[in-house]
């Protein structure tokens, strides 16, 4: 029982007290992952919130100004992407001139810990600050050398953290985010009653089989090109900020 008390003593010590409090939080939070994603999976049979395709559209009427990700699909417009209910689903990404948001802050990817997910680099950080500061809590004694064993955790730390997450950023790898380059080349269905050389609106698919409506032109008029006929995104004009199109008939697919 001795050491069970000396062990309790020293978790409570400086500077072992200040990350075991900080190791509690995060037991707790992994803690509560787990019993969160267990329950998910009891009640839902196992299936996790899932992207659907489709519910995501652009603003109707303005131009392509970001690519975000609605309630399941991608949204093109100047204004927000909106979800199958009309609400608001965009979030995040940004279009070609502008960059998500990605695993981590600006702080871990300063630090070099960036590459995986913010609470697996502070998790790993907490965890080994706390066990080299316990340790030398429990070899060392009085105030200078305590102030001397909280560095060392600090530094112990993070230089350990930063071998760790090496191997792990495999397993998180960035994702990148919509483009409107991504979508030229792609096949488009024309939604509005025309397309013209300054009004007309298709919907195409993504890599990711998510769809989104998008602003389309045409350089030269094309009577052909009318609600549910197919184009071809060839070009996008990133001063008016629209798709040009021409019209297309896909191969027929060979079963």
């Amino acid at each position: 029982m001795a050491g069970t008390g000396d062990f309790f003593a020293a978790t409570l010590a400086f500077p072992t007290a200040l990350f075991s409090f900080a190791l509690v939080v995060v037991v707790g939070y992994w803690l509560l992952m787990l019993i969160g994603g267990l329950g998910f999976d009891a009640v839902h049979g196992g299936h996790g919130v899932g992207h659907h395709p489709g519910a995501g559209h652009a603003g109707q009427g303005g131009p392509v100004g970001h690519v975000g990700h609605g309630a399941g699909g991608h949204g093109v417009g100047g204004n927000a992407a909106h979800g199958a209910s009309g609400g608001t689903g965009a979030h995040g990404d940004h279009g070609a001139d502008g960059g998500g948001t990605g695993h981590h802050g600006g702080v871990l990817d300063a630090l070099g810990l960036g590459g995986v997910p913010a609470t697996v680099a502070v998790s790993l950080l907490v965890a080994l600050a706390w066990f080299v500061s316990l340790a030398g809590t429990v070899l060392t004694s009085g105030a200078p050398a305590r102030g001397g064993v909280f560095a060392v955790a600090l530094v112990a730390s993070w230089a350990g953290t930063g071998l760790l997450v090496r191997p792990l950023r495999r397993l998180f790898p960035e994702d990148r985010p919509v483009t409107r380059g991504d979508f030229v080349g792609r096949v488009c269905v024309v939604r509005t009653g025309r397309v013209t050389a300054d009004f007309g609106q298709a919907e195409v698919t993504a890599g990711d089989g998510s769809t989104a409506t998008v602003q389309v032109r045409t350089a030269a008029p094309e009577p052909d090109l009318t609600a549910g006929r197919t184009a071809l995104i060839y070009d996008y004009d990133a001063d008016r900020e629209h798709f040009l199109v021409a019209p297309f008939d896909p191969p027929p697919q060979d079963f």
